[in-house]
């Protein structure tokens, strides 16, 4: 018999019987460990499982290389078409920097076969999607968009009265579609202070506090500008916590595998920006999830994923360079990117210029399943400029490198929609 620390011991699991079951050992990490006295044999089993609510678990666990191969593979790969990529895994941030492109344009790319930038703003009326908060700012699927609706607004309505959102509705559904322009000349609201701390246009943050609710959505986009209409009326989930959990599986889909501190956070940004009407249940949509994630610790670091997928199957990476946005999944998660690829990546925009280390939007490049450097791209007169930098100080010696970059580049050059004159510096 050997006596161990067993991190996953939690008070609801008192007085089953767990000896003789390996599945025992895949509970979840709640703080509350304990020593526990197990037969050696069990002590020395694979802790992966499938979801506590299986039973299945592996011979042998995934290493870190297996879930480095698993983050790349499962994230960036081809969809049958834009309305599959944006359905599956239900969402894509967005950000309106074009540094070259959208971040969202920028993610699509890696992800639908010929895409272009602007195709997602072109196609957006036909592909069931709406634009709102989620864990970011980004675009989910009508269904799943449902299901945060309606939502109360996080903060005072000082501006957003039930009057002038009344009056504001109105005007909408009169004239269908409107600009934030058209608001604005038809109410003379002026400018106020955002929440940036700057001043814009009181109509513009009046409609953006009414999308928030679920008053009116983004029908579509005129020049990167929101075009809005009236949203159809609301009606709660009739199952909060199946809705819920259904929303956190979207999260885990984008992002997975997850860390457990990478879990926890994004179940905490996504409650708090998307479902100010469920605070206080982050607890209870995080211990569900663990019940429904495979599992594994690696090096004291706790690892999930869907039950339904096997990171030590993940198919081989191919000999490609993918140059991707700052927020793209397979790199969004800053404390996932460290334990996976080993440094420090911070998206610097916002940095002041003396103080930013790789570039104003320096984009992660990814070789085979390493992230090893980044790029800087910019477009002048039908050129792109591209400054790549490697962490090591200098490109993989790999012969199959030179052509893959090259061919990301090429393909970057196409979605941007410039000619053939790439100039390429490397340091």
């Amino acid at each position: 018999m050997n006596v161990i620390r067993d991190p996953f011991w939690s008070p609801n699991l008192q007085g089953a019987s767990h000896l003789g079951n390996p599945f025992y050992l895949c509970g979840y990490l709640t703080g509350h460990g304990r020593d526990r006295v197990v037969p050696t044999a069990l002590a020395n089993a694979d802790t992966t499982c499938h979801g506590r609510g299986t039973g299945i678990f592996r011979t042998m666990p995934p290493t870190l290389d297996d879930l480095r191969r698993h983050a790349v593979t499962r994230s960036l790969r081809l969809a049958p078409s834009l309305r599959d990529a944006l359905h599956r895994p239900g969402f894509l941030q967005a950000d309106s920097i074009r540094s070259p492109a959208r971040a969202q344009d920028l993610t699509l790319r890696h992800r639908v076969a010929d895409y272009r930038a602007g195709d997602l703003e072109r196609a957006y009326p036909d592909l069931d999607i709406e634009e709102d908060t989620f864990i970011n700012y980004g675009y989910l699927p009508r269904d799943v968009h449902a299901l945060m609706h309606p939502r109360p607004d996080r903060r005072p309505r000082e501006i957003d009265t039930d009057e002038a959102s009344r009056a504001i509705c109105d005007f909408i559904a009169a004239r269908g579609t409107v600009h934030p322009r058209e608001v604005d000349e038809a109410f003379r609201m002026g400018t106020g202070q955002n929440w940036f701390g700057g001043n814009s246009k009181v109509a513009t943050q009046l409609l953006d506090r009414m999308h928030y609710r679920g008053a009116v959505r983004v029908a579509g986009r005129q020049g990167g500008t929101r075009l809005y209409a009236v949203a159809p009326d609301r009606t709660p989930p009739d199952d909060p916590i199946a809705a819920a959990d259904r929303l956190v599986d979207v999260a885990i889909d984008t992002y997975a595998p997850l860390t457990f501190k990478g879990l926890r956070f994004v179940i905490w940004v996504m409650q708090w920006s998307a479902l100010p009407q469920w605070n206080g249940k982050r607890k209870g949509m995080l211990d569900r999830a663990l019940t429904r994630l495979a599992s594994t610790r690696i090096d004291g670091t706790d690892w999930y994923w869907p039950a339904d997928e096997d990171p030590a199957a993940a198919p081989e990476v191919p000999n490609a360079v993918r140059i991707v946005a700052p927020f793209d999944p397979v790199v969004w998660d800053r404390r996932r990117f460290e334990e996976l690829w080993g440094w420090e990546y911070r998206f610097e925009a916002y940095v002041p210029a003396p103080k930013r280390i790789r570039g104003y939007y320096a984009m992660p490049l990814i070789w085979r399943d390493h992230v090893i450097g980044w790029a800087n791209v910019s477009t002048t007169s039908g050129a792109m400029t591209v400054d790549v930098g490697y962490v090591t100080g200098e490109a993989p010696s790999d012969p199959a490198y030179p052509d893959a970059l090259r061919a990301d580049l090429a393909d970057l050059a196409r979605f941007l929609g410039v000619d053939d004159r790439v100039v390429v510096t490397e340091g």
